[in-house]
């Protein structure tokens, strides 16, 4: 019974061993590669997105969500200084499930935002990320590194996400 007990052990061993090697262990800062859709229905790997070699902004919004719009809605009057002054990508991440995913499209094109809009239709990127509700704000450094999260929106905090922009490295 001992002896059985031992291999059973060094098998257990060899297969954990096995698996971490196999796999790459995400720590808290690092994106998940996950892929959502964008608009014209183009599969993203967010991870390989965020390894682009500048900052991303993830904005986690829903239609049917006032301060996501309203935090969408600054953050496209400044956008582009932003890309001129820190070579800035900016995502919208739509939460908008199956159902109201149809209105995302019409609801973009009205506003003619110029980035890039992904679907996580599943919320899978959301529940990856812990993402407690929207809207929620995600800054990824030049190497892929979430260095900034913020969640709710309040008329003025896409002044502290400049500021953290104005801090990173470049």
């Amino acid at each position: 019974m001992k002896k059985v007990f031992i291999l059973l052990s060094f098998i257990a061993l060899a297969i954990g061993v096995k698996a971490q090697d196999s796999a790459k262990i995400l720590t808290k800062n690092d994106m998940p590669s996950i892929k959502l859709k964008d608009m014209n229905g183009k599969e993203v790997d967010l991870q390989e997105l965020a390894k682009q070699g500048k900052p991303v902004i993830l904005s986690f919004w829903a239609t049917w969500c006032s301060p996501c719009k309203k935090e969408m809605e600054n953050i496209n009057e400044v956008i582009d200084d932003w890309r001129k002054k820190y070579n800035v990508q900016l995502v919208a991440v739509s939460i908008d499930d199956a159902r109201n995913s149809m209105k995302v499209k019409p609801f973009i094109d009205g506003k003619k935002w110029d980035y890039l809009v992904l679907l996580d239709i599943n919320q899978d990127m959301q529940r990856a990320l812990n993402i407690p509700n929207v809207p929620y704000t995600i800054l990824l450094d030049k190497t892929g590194h979430i260095v900034y999260r913020h969640v709710g929106y309040t008329e003025g905090d896409e002044q502290a996400l400049e500021a953290k922009l104005a801090s990173l490295p470049r």
